[in-house]
Protein backbone atom coordinates (compact mmCIF):
# COMPACT_ATOMS: atom_id res chain seq x y z
CA UNK A 1 0.00 0.00 0.00
CA UNK A 2 1.28 3.24 -0.64
CA UNK A 3 2.29 5.59 2.14
CA UNK A 4 3.08 8.64 2.15
CA UNK A 5 4.91 9.01 5.59
CA UNK A 6 6.48 5.32 5.88
CA UNK A 7 6.32 4.35 9.61
CA UNK A 8 4.37 6.64 11.19
CA UNK A 9 0.87 5.63 12.57
CA UNK A 10 -2.27 6.80 9.97
CA UNK A 11 -3.22 9.29 13.04
CA UNK A 12 -0.03 11.19 12.88
CA UNK A 13 0.53 10.63 8.69
CA UNK A 14 -2.84 12.48 8.71
CA UNK A 15 -2.00 15.60 11.11
CA UNK A 16 1.07 16.09 9.18
CA UNK A 17 -0.60 15.66 5.56
CA UNK A 18 -3.30 17.90 6.61
CA UNK A 19 -0.93 21.00 7.90
CA UNK A 20 1.16 20.32 4.49
CA UNK A 21 -1.66 20.81 2.45
CA UNK A 22 -2.56 24.05 4.10
CA UNK A 23 1.21 25.34 3.00
CA UNK A 24 -0.03 24.43 -0.22
CA UNK A 25 -2.89 26.61 -0.14
CA UNK A 26 -5.60 23.82 -0.70
CA UNK A 27 -8.97 25.29 1.25
CA UNK A 28 -8.97 24.46 5.05
CA UNK A 29 -12.36 22.66 4.36
CA UNK A 30 -10.50 19.97 1.40
CA UNK A 31 -7.13 19.79 3.63
CA UNK A 32 -9.47 18.09 6.50
CA UNK A 33 -10.97 16.03 4.25
CA UNK A 34 -8.57 14.95 1.91
CA UNK A 35 -5.87 14.11 5.02
CA UNK A 36 -8.57 12.28 6.52
CA UNK A 37 -9.71 9.94 3.34
CA UNK A 38 -6.03 9.32 3.59
CA UNK A 39 -6.08 8.17 7.04
CA UNK A 40 -9.26 6.22 6.74
CA UNK A 41 -7.59 4.40 3.40
CA UNK A 42 -4.58 3.46 5.26
CA UNK A 43 -6.45 2.39 8.37
CA UNK A 44 -8.50 -0.12 6.08
CA UNK A 45 -11.80 1.17 6.37
CA UNK A 46 -14.28 1.19 3.09
CA UNK A 47 -14.50 5.19 2.13
CA UNK A 48 -18.41 4.25 2.04
CA UNK A 49 -18.12 5.01 5.89
CA UNK A 50 -17.32 8.41 5.00
CA UNK A 51 -20.92 9.61 3.64
CA UNK A 52 -22.28 8.46 6.66
CA UNK A 53 -19.65 10.01 9.22
CA UNK A 54 -20.58 13.55 7.24
CA UNK A 55 -24.21 13.31 7.31
CA UNK A 56 -23.73 11.79 11.08
CA UNK A 57 -21.44 15.24 12.28
CA UNK A 58 -23.69 18.14 10.36
CA UNK A 59 -27.13 16.45 11.25
CA UNK A 60 -26.71 17.61 14.94
CA UNK A 61 -29.66 19.82 16.20
CA UNK A 62 -27.73 22.72 17.75
CA UNK A 63 -25.56 23.63 14.20
CA UNK A 64 -29.22 24.97 13.41
CA UNK A 65 -27.70 27.99 14.98
CA UNK A 66 -25.08 28.95 12.68
CA UNK A 67 -27.20 29.54 9.71
CA UNK A 68 -29.72 31.08 11.34
CA UNK A 69 -27.33 33.51 13.15
CA UNK A 70 -25.79 34.48 9.83
CA UNK A 71 -28.83 35.41 8.25
CA UNK A 72 -29.91 36.98 11.13
CA UNK A 73 -27.09 39.67 10.87
CA UNK A 74 -26.77 39.71 7.11
CA UNK A 75 -30.27 41.00 7.12
CA UNK A 76 -30.09 43.92 10.13
CA UNK A 77 -27.17 44.70 8.13
CA UNK A 78 -28.86 45.18 4.52
CA UNK A 79 -32.26 46.58 6.46
CA UNK A 80 -30.20 48.83 7.51
CA UNK A 81 -31.00 48.35 11.45
CA UNK A 82 -26.85 48.36 11.74
CA UNK A 83 -26.85 52.26 10.52
CA UNK A 84 -29.84 53.03 13.22
CA UNK A 85 -27.94 51.83 15.95
CA UNK A 86 -24.57 53.72 14.64
CA UNK A 87 -26.62 56.88 14.32
CA UNK A 88 -27.83 56.55 18.38
CA UNK A 89 -24.74 55.80 19.53
CA UNK A 90 -23.18 58.07 17.78
CA UNK A 91 -26.05 61.10 19.55
CA UNK A 92 -25.71 59.40 22.62
CA UNK A 93 -22.14 59.12 23.66
CA UNK A 94 -20.38 60.92 20.28
CA UNK A 95 -19.27 64.03 22.00
CA UNK A 96 -17.56 61.92 24.78
CA UNK A 97 -13.45 61.52 25.01
CA UNK A 98 -12.64 59.56 21.82
CA UNK A 99 -15.60 60.35 20.07
CA UNK A 100 -16.32 57.86 17.04
CA UNK A 101 -13.59 55.60 18.74
CA UNK A 102 -15.76 55.08 21.91
CA UNK A 103 -18.96 54.89 19.93
CA UNK A 104 -17.14 52.54 17.44
CA UNK A 105 -16.58 49.87 20.29
CA UNK A 106 -20.02 50.33 21.12
CA UNK A 107 -21.54 49.78 18.17
CA UNK A 108 -18.99 46.93 17.62
CA UNK A 109 -19.91 44.80 21.05
CA UNK A 110 -23.70 45.64 20.40
CA UNK A 111 -23.63 44.14 17.20
CA UNK A 112 -21.89 41.23 18.52
CA UNK A 113 -24.98 40.29 20.78
CA UNK A 114 -26.97 40.20 17.29
CA UNK A 115 -24.71 38.70 14.85
CA UNK A 116 -22.23 36.02 16.17
CA UNK A 117 -19.79 36.39 13.02
CA UNK A 118 -16.86 38.09 13.13
CA UNK A 119 -16.16 38.57 9.65
CA UNK A 120 -19.84 39.10 8.75
CA UNK A 121 -20.04 41.75 11.88
CA UNK A 122 -16.77 43.94 9.90
CA UNK A 123 -18.22 43.64 6.46
CA UNK A 124 -21.78 44.51 8.11
CA UNK A 125 -20.77 47.99 10.29
CA UNK A 126 -17.30 48.31 9.39
CA UNK A 127 -17.67 50.74 6.31
CA UNK A 128 -19.95 53.05 8.14
CA UNK A 129 -17.74 53.04 11.60
CA UNK A 130 -14.01 53.22 9.99
CA UNK A 131 -15.61 56.81 7.69
CA UNK A 132 -17.04 58.18 11.14
CA UNK A 133 -13.78 57.24 13.15
CA UNK A 134 -11.90 58.62 10.04
CA UNK A 135 -14.00 62.05 9.87
CA UNK A 136 -13.02 62.07 13.64
CA UNK A 137 -9.47 62.06 13.00
CA UNK A 138 -8.47 58.68 13.63
CA UNK A 139 -6.18 57.09 11.23
CA UNK A 140 -7.67 55.18 8.85
CA UNK A 141 -5.49 51.80 9.18
CA UNK A 142 -6.39 52.47 13.04
CA UNK A 143 -10.13 52.45 12.53
CA UNK A 144 -10.19 49.12 10.58
CA UNK A 145 -8.00 47.78 13.22
CA UNK A 146 -10.75 48.57 15.63
CA UNK A 147 -13.40 47.39 13.58
CA UNK A 148 -11.50 43.75 13.03
CA UNK A 149 -10.57 43.85 16.96
CA UNK A 150 -14.36 44.03 17.96
CA UNK A 151 -16.10 42.40 15.36
CA UNK A 152 -13.75 39.52 16.37
CA UNK A 153 -15.35 39.43 19.82
CA UNK A 154 -18.60 38.58 17.86
CA UNK A 155 -17.57 35.18 18.76
CA UNK A 156 -17.88 35.58 21.96
CA UNK A 157 -19.85 37.73 23.42
CA UNK A 158 -23.48 35.95 23.50
CA UNK A 159 -25.25 34.69 20.78
CA UNK A 160 -22.40 33.39 19.11
CA UNK A 161 -21.48 30.56 16.54
CA UNK A 162 -18.16 29.37 18.37
CA UNK A 163 -19.54 28.77 21.73
CA UNK A 164 -22.63 27.01 19.91
CA UNK A 165 -19.97 24.76 18.09
CA UNK A 166 -17.81 24.74 21.38
CA UNK A 167 -20.71 23.80 23.35
CA UNK A 168 -21.48 20.83 20.98
CA UNK A 169 -17.89 19.17 20.40
CA UNK A 170 -17.57 19.41 24.41
CA UNK A 171 -20.67 18.98 25.16
CA UNK A 172 -21.67 21.54 27.69
CA UNK A 173 -24.45 23.65 28.18
CA UNK A 174 -24.90 26.77 25.41
CA UNK A 175 -26.75 28.90 27.74
CA UNK A 176 -24.37 28.83 30.57
CA UNK A 177 -21.67 29.25 27.87
CA UNK A 178 -23.56 32.08 26.50
CA UNK A 179 -24.04 34.27 29.85
CA UNK A 180 -20.49 32.91 31.09
CA UNK A 181 -19.37 35.13 28.32
CA UNK A 182 -20.91 38.30 28.62
CA UNK A 183 -18.78 39.83 31.77
CA UNK A 184 -15.52 38.84 29.61
CA UNK A 185 -16.57 40.13 26.56
CA UNK A 186 -17.75 43.27 27.57
CA UNK A 187 -14.16 43.44 30.02
CA UNK A 188 -12.33 42.62 26.26
CA UNK A 189 -14.47 45.99 24.94
CA UNK A 190 -13.27 47.68 28.28
CA UNK A 191 -10.11 46.59 27.17
CA UNK A 192 -9.86 47.90 23.57
CA UNK A 193 -10.77 51.54 24.65
CA UNK A 194 -7.74 51.66 26.68
CA UNK A 195 -5.71 52.00 23.63
CA UNK A 196 -7.87 54.79 22.08
CA UNK A 197 -5.82 58.00 23.67
CA UNK A 198 -2.62 56.31 21.94
CA UNK A 199 -4.34 56.82 18.40
CA UNK A 200 -4.76 60.40 17.44
CA UNK A 201 -3.62 63.91 19.61
CA UNK A 202 -6.31 64.84 21.82
CA UNK A 203 -5.82 68.45 20.28
CA UNK A 204 -6.97 67.45 17.16
CA UNK A 205 -10.30 66.14 18.35
CA UNK A 206 -12.57 69.63 18.70
CA UNK A 207 -11.60 70.25 15.04
CA UNK A 208 -12.38 66.51 13.54
CA UNK A 209 -15.56 66.60 15.46
CA UNK A 210 -16.81 69.27 13.37
CA UNK A 211 -15.91 67.80 10.40
CA UNK A 212 -18.44 64.82 10.67
CA UNK A 213 -21.34 63.98 8.18
CA UNK A 214 -24.15 65.46 8.93
CA UNK A 215 -26.79 63.94 11.71
CA UNK A 216 -30.14 63.91 11.31
CA UNK A 217 -31.61 66.60 13.13
CA UNK A 218 -28.81 67.85 14.23
CA UNK A 219 -29.97 71.26 14.91
CA UNK A 220 -32.26 70.01 17.98
CA UNK A 221 -30.99 70.17 21.44
CA UNK A 222 -28.75 66.97 22.67
CA UNK A 223 -31.82 65.74 24.56
CA UNK A 224 -34.53 65.92 21.69
CA UNK A 225 -32.11 64.47 19.19
CA UNK A 226 -30.85 61.54 21.38
CA UNK A 227 -34.39 60.73 21.96
CA UNK A 228 -35.59 61.02 18.16
CA UNK A 229 -32.40 59.05 17.58
CA UNK A 230 -33.45 56.30 20.42
CA UNK A 231 -37.19 56.35 18.80
CA UNK A 232 -35.52 55.22 15.26
CA UNK A 233 -33.29 52.91 16.30
CA UNK A 234 -35.92 51.05 19.06
CA UNK A 235 -36.44 47.61 17.47
CA UNK A 236 -33.01 47.22 16.60
CA UNK A 237 -31.54 47.77 19.49
CA UNK A 238 -34.44 45.28 21.33
CA UNK A 239 -32.93 42.45 19.64
CA UNK A 240 -30.29 41.42 22.01
CA UNK A 241 -32.78 42.03 24.41
CA UNK A 242 -35.41 39.64 22.49
CA UNK A 243 -32.69 36.93 21.45
CA UNK A 244 -30.53 36.93 25.29
CA UNK A 245 -34.01 37.19 26.96
CA UNK A 246 -35.99 34.64 25.40
CA UNK A 247 -33.10 32.07 26.13
CA UNK A 248 -32.35 33.03 29.63
CA UNK A 249 -36.02 33.06 30.60
CA UNK A 250 -36.80 29.70 29.34
CA UNK A 251 -38.78 31.04 26.15
CA UNK A 252 -36.50 29.75 23.57
CA UNK A 253 -33.45 27.30 23.34
CA UNK A 254 -30.18 28.88 21.81
CA UNK A 255 -30.75 27.02 19.07
CA UNK A 256 -34.17 28.01 18.86
CA UNK A 257 -33.61 31.77 19.11
CA UNK A 258 -31.54 32.12 15.92
CA UNK A 259 -34.90 31.28 13.90
CA UNK A 260 -36.49 33.70 16.32
CA UNK A 261 -33.74 36.72 15.15
CA UNK A 262 -34.23 35.87 11.60
CA UNK A 263 -37.95 36.26 11.55
CA UNK A 264 -37.77 39.36 14.24
CA UNK A 265 -35.26 41.21 11.41
CA UNK A 266 -37.47 39.91 8.46
CA UNK A 267 -40.86 41.85 10.68
CA UNK A 268 -38.37 44.65 11.62
CA UNK A 269 -37.32 45.73 8.27
CA UNK A 270 -40.92 44.63 6.24
CA UNK A 271 -42.93 45.80 8.75
CA UNK A 272 -41.81 48.39 10.75
CA UNK A 273 -38.55 50.22 8.64
CA UNK A 274 -40.11 48.81 5.52
CA UNK A 275 -36.49 48.44 4.06
CA UNK A 276 -36.94 45.07 2.95
CA UNK A 277 -36.96 44.04 -0.44
CA UNK A 278 -37.25 41.45 -2.98
CA UNK A 279 -33.59 41.99 -3.87
CA UNK A 280 -32.18 42.94 -0.60
CA UNK A 281 -33.52 39.71 0.67
CA UNK A 282 -32.29 37.78 -2.22
CA UNK A 283 -28.62 39.29 -1.83
CA UNK A 284 -29.19 38.41 1.98
CA UNK A 285 -30.00 35.05 1.60
CA UNK A 286 -27.42 34.74 -0.91
CA UNK A 287 -24.73 36.17 1.07
CA UNK A 288 -25.95 34.32 4.72
CA UNK A 289 -26.26 30.57 2.51
CA UNK A 290 -22.41 31.10 1.02
CA UNK A 291 -21.01 31.88 4.43
CA UNK A 292 -23.12 29.34 6.01
CA UNK A 293 -21.90 26.67 3.74
CA UNK A 294 -18.31 27.79 4.20
CA UNK A 295 -18.74 26.62 7.77
CA UNK A 296 -20.79 23.80 7.41
CA UNK A 297 -18.63 22.32 5.16
CA UNK A 298 -15.83 22.78 7.42
CA UNK A 299 -17.91 21.22 10.03
CA UNK A 300 -18.67 18.40 7.88
CA UNK A 301 -15.05 17.30 6.82
CA UNK A 302 -14.35 17.56 10.82
CA UNK A 303 -15.86 15.34 11.66
CA UNK A 304 -14.19 12.49 9.52
CA UNK A 305 -11.09 14.10 11.20
CA UNK A 306 -12.14 13.65 14.35
CA UNK A 307 -13.44 10.07 13.89
CA UNK A 308 -9.85 8.96 12.73
CA UNK A 309 -8.12 11.46 15.72
CA UNK A 310 -10.70 9.11 17.65
CA UNK A 311 -10.08 5.63 16.22
CA UNK A 312 -6.30 6.12 16.08
CA UNK A 313 -6.31 7.07 19.87
CA UNK A 314 -4.86 10.49 19.16
CA UNK A 315 -6.99 12.09 21.72
CA UNK A 316 -5.54 9.98 24.29
CA UNK A 317 -1.91 9.87 23.41
CA UNK A 318 -1.59 13.45 22.70
CA UNK A 319 -3.70 14.09 26.05
CA UNK A 320 -1.23 12.01 27.80
CA UNK A 321 1.32 14.28 26.39
CA UNK A 322 0.15 17.17 27.42
CA UNK A 323 -0.51 16.50 31.09
CA UNK A 324 2.97 15.10 31.03
CA UNK A 325 4.40 18.13 30.64
CA UNK A 326 4.28 19.75 34.22
CA UNK A 327 2.72 18.88 36.96
CA UNK A 328 1.96 22.42 37.22
CA UNK A 329 -1.88 23.41 35.89
CA UNK A 330 -1.18 26.84 35.24
CA UNK A 331 1.91 25.71 32.68
CA UNK A 332 -0.19 23.33 30.93
CA UNK A 333 -3.26 25.64 30.20
CA UNK A 334 -0.08 28.40 29.15
CA UNK A 335 0.90 25.44 26.32
CA UNK A 336 -2.72 25.10 25.49
CA UNK A 337 -3.43 28.50 24.94
CA UNK A 338 0.10 28.92 22.90
CA UNK A 339 -1.18 26.45 20.93
CA UNK A 340 -4.65 27.72 20.38
CA UNK A 341 -2.90 31.10 19.50
CA UNK A 342 -0.60 29.51 17.35
CA UNK A 343 -3.14 27.41 15.77
CA UNK A 344 -5.49 30.52 15.16
CA UNK A 345 -2.91 31.91 13.41
CA UNK A 346 -3.32 29.99 10.31
CA UNK A 347 -6.87 28.53 10.54
CA UNK A 348 -10.28 29.88 11.11
CA UNK A 349 -12.20 29.22 14.80
CA UNK A 350 -14.13 26.64 13.29
CA UNK A 351 -11.45 24.11 11.98
CA UNK A 352 -9.27 24.93 15.40
CA UNK A 353 -11.72 24.09 17.56
CA UNK A 354 -12.65 20.46 15.87
CA UNK A 355 -9.12 19.81 15.42
CA UNK A 356 -7.63 20.83 19.02
CA UNK A 357 -11.03 20.27 21.56
CA UNK A 358 -11.18 16.46 21.25
CA UNK A 359 -7.68 16.31 22.78
CA UNK A 360 -7.91 19.58 25.24
CA UNK A 361 -11.29 18.64 26.56
CA UNK A 362 -9.97 15.11 28.17
CA UNK A 363 -6.98 17.52 29.76
CA UNK A 364 -9.99 19.80 31.06
CA UNK A 365 -11.46 17.45 32.94
CA UNK A 366 -8.93 15.17 34.23
CA UNK A 367 -7.63 18.60 36.26
CA UNK A 368 -10.93 19.47 37.11
CA UNK A 369 -11.33 22.84 35.25
CA UNK A 370 -14.73 24.30 34.58
CA UNK A 371 -15.50 23.46 31.01
CA UNK A 372 -17.71 26.50 30.93
CA UNK A 373 -14.75 28.73 31.99
CA UNK A 374 -12.56 27.11 29.78
CA UNK A 375 -14.78 27.55 26.79
CA UNK A 376 -14.95 30.94 27.21
CA UNK A 377 -11.30 31.23 27.76
CA UNK A 378 -10.96 29.31 24.07
CA UNK A 379 -13.46 32.14 22.46
CA UNK A 380 -11.42 34.94 23.73
CA UNK A 381 -8.21 33.29 22.33
CA UNK A 382 -10.02 32.26 18.82
CA UNK A 383 -11.09 35.74 18.51
CA UNK A 384 -7.16 37.11 18.60
CA UNK A 385 -7.00 34.60 16.26
CA UNK A 386 -9.32 36.66 14.06
CA UNK A 387 -6.59 39.61 14.19
CA UNK A 388 -3.93 37.72 14.16
CA UNK A 389 -1.57 37.61 10.78
CA UNK A 390 -0.93 35.96 8.43
CA UNK A 391 -4.76 34.45 8.22
CA UNK A 392 -6.49 36.72 10.55
CA UNK A 393 -9.83 36.54 8.51
CA UNK A 394 -11.04 40.09 9.64
CA UNK A 395 -7.87 41.87 8.73
CA UNK A 396 -8.40 40.63 5.00
CA UNK A 397 -12.12 41.65 5.07
CA UNK A 398 -11.49 45.10 6.61
CA UNK A 399 -8.67 45.52 3.68
CA UNK A 400 -11.22 44.87 1.22
CA UNK A 401 -13.44 47.40 2.85
CA UNK A 402 -11.29 49.66 3.38
CA UNK A 403 -9.06 49.26 0.35
CA UNK A 404 -6.15 49.13 2.07
CA UNK A 405 -3.08 47.05 2.36
CA UNK A 406 -3.59 43.55 4.44
CA UNK A 407 -0.08 45.11 5.65
CA UNK A 408 -1.48 48.64 7.23
CA UNK A 409 -4.71 46.79 8.11
CA UNK A 410 -2.35 44.42 10.26
CA UNK A 411 -0.06 47.14 12.10
CA UNK A 412 -2.86 48.77 12.52
CA UNK A 413 -4.33 46.33 15.07
CA UNK A 414 -0.98 45.44 17.01
CA UNK A 415 -2.22 48.25 19.97
CA UNK A 416 -5.54 45.99 20.15
CA UNK A 417 -3.93 42.61 19.61
CA UNK A 418 -1.35 43.61 22.60
CA UNK A 419 -4.74 44.39 25.15
CA UNK A 420 -6.25 41.39 23.84
CA UNK A 421 -3.14 39.18 25.04
CA UNK A 422 -3.51 40.92 28.44
CA UNK A 423 -7.01 40.20 28.27
CA UNK A 424 -7.29 36.81 28.05
CA UNK A 425 -4.57 36.82 31.05
CA UNK A 426 -6.68 38.64 33.02
CA UNK A 427 -9.85 36.17 32.31
CA UNK A 428 -7.52 33.01 32.53
CA UNK A 429 -6.17 34.10 35.46
CA UNK A 430 -9.65 34.82 37.72
CA UNK A 431 -12.27 32.31 35.88
CA UNK A 432 -14.90 34.19 38.35
CA UNK A 433 -15.48 37.04 35.98
CA UNK A 434 -16.58 33.99 33.70
CA UNK A 435 -18.08 31.84 36.19
CA UNK A 436 -19.60 34.80 38.94
CA UNK A 437 -23.19 35.21 36.95
CA UNK A 438 -23.76 31.59 37.01
CA UNK A 439 -24.06 31.33 40.46
CA UNK A 440 -22.49 28.87 43.11
CA UNK A 441 -24.67 25.89 41.35
CA UNK A 442 -22.51 25.70 38.35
Amino acid sequence: MFDLFPGLPAGTEMVILFFVLLVLRVPVAFSLGLSAIYAMWQIGFGLELAGDLIATGITKFSLLAIPFFILAGTLMGSLGIAERMIRFFRVLIGATPGGMGVVGTTVCLFWGAVSGSGPASVAAIGPMIIKGMEENGYPKAYAAGLVCTGAALSIVIPPSIGLVIYGVIAETSISHLFLAAILPGLFMGVMMLLTLPFAKPQSGRAAALEKLSPMPHADKPYGQRLWLSFKDSFWGLMTPVVILGGIYSGVFTPTEAALVATVYALLVGGLIYRTLTLDGLYNSLSNAAASSATVMLVVAYASLFGWVVTVEDLVGSYSGALLGLSGNEGVILLVIMLILLIAGMFMDAVTVMFICLPIFMPVVRELGWDPVWFGVLVMVNLAIGLITPPVGINLYVAANVTRLPIERVARGAMPFLLVCLIGLAVIGAFPQLSLGLLGPAN
